[in-house]
Parts: structure tokens; C-alpha cells; sequence
């Protein structure tokens, strides 16, 4: 059996002690059957709880044959997507292939180039995105639920001029790939209307859960990741989180301590990673905390560092600045690929001591001293313990974290499904964009 991931408290009773942690028990498994019976505020999107193991097993054969398709005929895949509907998707990417993974050669990669946008507003970006499109065959996988959002929408459009232009508009359509809602939606309509190949966004998992539906599997599966692997350690994980007694769950045990810590005033959690491929996989993981909890002026904001490169930025403030934040470590326990140092015949640079070494050694050096100075520093410290960079790995984290979260927003008395806030900035720049209505 592939190996589990792990949650450590390392040395937190310094913040937290035993009696608190076991007395806290009755409030996270309260929040954990709110969640698992499925009767607390935002219910109707929890459907990514049995997905795991619940999923659309047609549809999974049908993504797994469109990825194939796009492998054969396209040099490029555009993923045109913002929040959800992208940050699942380039965090496993990222996390599983080569860190250079556009750049390598095409026998090498054995896969098309994937690149990201309708995730902003620049023009800059969209015109330099064309430039790198010239001479290229590509595919277009459009993720929307509504068809609406304007960053995707209007990306969108530009693309599918260029598309047009480049194929036809019969060609065209055949190299488009739209995830969205199953029946109604701007998106939809098109998709129905031009032919599009349609896949699903299920109407009880909303964005940030979304990653192991069509949204994300489409472009990872393009890849050449495993994406039944990917489901296998989610299913795997689930099966865990829910039948694992509280002392021994690592999804209620993390939600408890951070939310314990929370009622001390530490008030940002900064998830901390020391490897880069793993920088996607904060920037999603900031999304699904974010946009859970933070509502009705309540709720601990995430942060995320990348070690030890930000240690040259932002350690003084985490070393010696104000006392208001807790760490989470992720801390990859296999490294794929190890390199050496090499002994100099003179030590001009007083790096012989290291000869012999690995980097992975050096880094894990650095990462239990930053630990110990944060600690030190009165910055709580806990870690997830990763197996390896591997697609079983990333399904468990993705559950593992998304039950974490759940129980987590049930224990601030919030609802962890919605977004309201959302919407207001969205209001207000329909107005100044003159959109009808607004």
C-alpha cells in the first residue's frame, strides 16, 4: 500500500497543552458530523465529500479519451480559467512534472505545453500569450460554471477569433473543450450551439472543491499525469478522514489546532513549503481557506511562503515581527531527483565541509533549523509530512485539506461553501464598464 501523508503537531503544546487539544474534541467532531451528515449552512455544495469515490465513471473515460485526442493534435493546451476553475489544475501540474515542464523539449515532455489564462485582466499577457501561439497547433479548454466571468469570458473571446482564424470555424470547434455547468449558462448555450466537446461542472461542488471533477482532470490528464491514481489517494484519504477517531484523524486534528490557535490571536496561518513546484499548490490551498472562512469579519488569513527563498524576504518579519501568526510545513519526505556537491580542489569558497552531500540533505537542514529558530521565535509550528511528489500523494492532500476546511468553517460558525464578498468588486466594475443593469 502507497504510503500516507501525516500531520504533525511538532512541539505545539507550548501554545496548545494536551488537556485543551482533548477537551477541544467535542466541538471538532460536533463540526465534523455538521459536515458528514451533510445539515450545516452550505450543504447542497458538498457533493466533492463522496465524490472521490461517487464520480461519473463515463465521464472519466470520456476525459481520459479527450486528453489522449489533445495529446495527438496539439502542441499547446490553453486552459482558460480564474480561481477554481485553474489554480487545481497548475497546482498538480506543477507538483508532479518537470519544473521546467513548457520548456523541455517535445520528446522529452511527451506532452503538449499547457499554459494558463483568463486569470486576469492584463492585455499585456494576452498579447504575449498570442506571440507564443505562432506556428503552434492548440487546444482550448474553457472552464466556466456561468460562461459570465469577464476574465474567462472576454480571454476567451480573443482566443476563439485566433482559433477561428487559424482552423476555421469547424475546425475550430472540434479543438475546443468547454467544462461548465450541465445544462444552463452563457457557456452551455455556446457549447451547444457551436459543438463544442462538454464536460461537467456537478452543481453540489462548487469552484475551489472542484479540482478532481472535469476542471481539473481535463488539463492534468493532458499532462500525462495518472489521474486514476490522483482519485485512488483522494478516495483513500476520505476513507480515512471519516472513519479515523479524532485523536488519530489528521484532517481534525489540524482543523482543531489551527482554530485553537486562532482563539490565541494568531491570526495568520503561513503555509510554508521548501520545495518550488509546490508553490501552485499554496496558491490553491489559499484560495480554498480564503474564500471558506474568511467572512463576517472572522476568520485566520492565509499566507504562504517558499523556503528557503523568502527567508531572504520575509524571515526577519516571521522571525521578529509581531506575534499573530502560526506555520504549516509541507514537507516533501522523497525527493525524485537528487544532485550532488562536488569536492573543489581549493576551498575558496569554504563549501568542503558539504562535499559529498545532496541538496535534499542541505534542505532538510535548513528546514528543521528554520523550525526550531521560528519556534523559538514563539511562532507555532506545525507540518504535513508528504511521501513523495506523486499523484496518490496529491489526491490525499487534496481531500485532506478540503475536510479540514469543512470542519474548520463549521467550528467559526460560518459557512465554508459560499463567497458573498465576492460579488462586490464585481458590482462596482460592471458599472464602470457601462454593462447594462449595472
Amino acid at each position: 500500500m502507497s504510503r500516507q501523508i501525516e500531520f504533525e503537531h511538532l512541539n505545539l503544546s507550548k501554545w496548545i497543552p494536551d488537556e485543551e487539544l482533548k477537551n477541544f474534541k467535542s466541538t471538532v467532531e460536533h463540526a465534523r458530523n455538521t459536515l458528514v451528515k451533510r445539515d450545516g449552512a452550505g450543504n447542497d455544495f458538498t457533493g466533492w465529500l463522496n465524490h472521490p469515490v461517487a464520480y461519473d465513471k463515463e465521464e472519466f473515460e470520456r476525459i481520459l479519451q479527450a486528453a489522449e485526442e489533445i495529446r495527438q493534435n496539439s502542441d499547446v493546451l490553453l486552459v482558460v480559467g480564474i480561481g477554481g476553475s485553474y489554480l487545481g489544475a497548475r497546482a498538480a501540474i506543477e507538483f508532479l512534472h518537470h519544473s521546467f515542464f513548457n520548456s523541455l523539449p517535445d520528446e522529452k515532455r511527451k506532452a503538449p505545453r499547457i499554459y494558463f489564462c483568463g486569470n486576469s485582466n492584463s492585455s499585456k499577457y494576452l498579447a504575449d500569450l498570442e506571440d507564443m501561439l505562432e506556428g503552434c497547433d492548440f487546444s482550448v479548454n474553457v472552464i466556466s460554471k456561468s460562461g459570465t466571468t469577464t476574465e474567462s469570458a472576454v480571454a476567451f473571446r480573443i482566443i476563439k477569433q485566433k482559433l477561428e482564424e487559424k482552423y476555421g470555424k469547424k475546425e475550430a470547434a472540434k479543438r475546443v473543450y468547454a467544462t461548465t455547468d450541465k445544462a444552463n449558462g452563457a457557456l452551455k448555450k455556446m457549447a451547444d450551439k457551436e459543438g463544442y466537446t462538454c464536460f461537467v461542472i456537478p452543481d453540489d461542488i462548487g469552484g475551489r472543491y472542484s479540482v478532481l471533477t472535469a476542471v481539473g482532470l481535463l488539463p492534468i490528464a493532458v499532462s500525462g499525469a495518472d489521474i486514476k491514481a490522483l482519485m485512488q489517494g483522494a478516495a483513500d484519504m476520505r476513507q480515512r478522514v471519516l472513519e479515523a477517531p479524532y485523536e488519530e484523524n489528521p484532517s481534525l486534528q489540524y482543523a482543531a489546532c489551527r482554530n485553537l490557535l486562532l482563539r490565541k490571536g494568531k491570526e495568520i496561518e503561513l503555509l510554508a513549503n521548501y520545495e518550488p513546484s509546490l508553490h501552485y499548490f499554496s496558491e490553491w490551498w489559499k484560495q480554498l481557506y480564503g474564500e471558506s472562512e474568511g467572512k463576517n469579519q472572522r476568520g485566520l488569513f492565509p499566507a504562504s511562503v517558499d523556503l528557503t527563498t523568502d527567508l531572504h524576504s520575509m524571515g526577519q518579519y516571521i522571525q521578529d515581527g509581531a506575534r499573530i501568526l502560526f506555520e504549516t510545513v509541507l514537507y516533501v519526505e522523497e525527493t525524485e531527483r537528487n544532485v550532488f556537491i562536488p569536492e573543489a580542489a581549493e576551498d575558496l569558497d569554504g563549501l568542503n565541509y558539504l562535499a559529498g552531500k545532496s541538496m535534499e540533505f542541505v534542505n532538510h537542514a535548513a528546514m528543521e533549523g528554520t523550525i526550531l529558530a521560528h519556534e523559538t521565535g514563539n511562532v507555532p509550528v506545525m507540518r504535513i509530512k508528504l511521501p513523495k511528489q506523486d499523484e496518490y500523494t496529491l489526491g490525499q492532500m487534496f481531500c485532506f485539506f478540503w475536510f479540514a476546511c469543512g470542519v474548520s468553517g463549521y467550528i467559526g460558525g460560518i459557512n465554508p461553501f459560499d463567497q458573498p464578498g465576492v460579488e462586490s468588486y464585481k458590482s462596482n466594475m460592471f458599472a464602470l464598464l457601462g454593462k447594462p443593469g449595472f
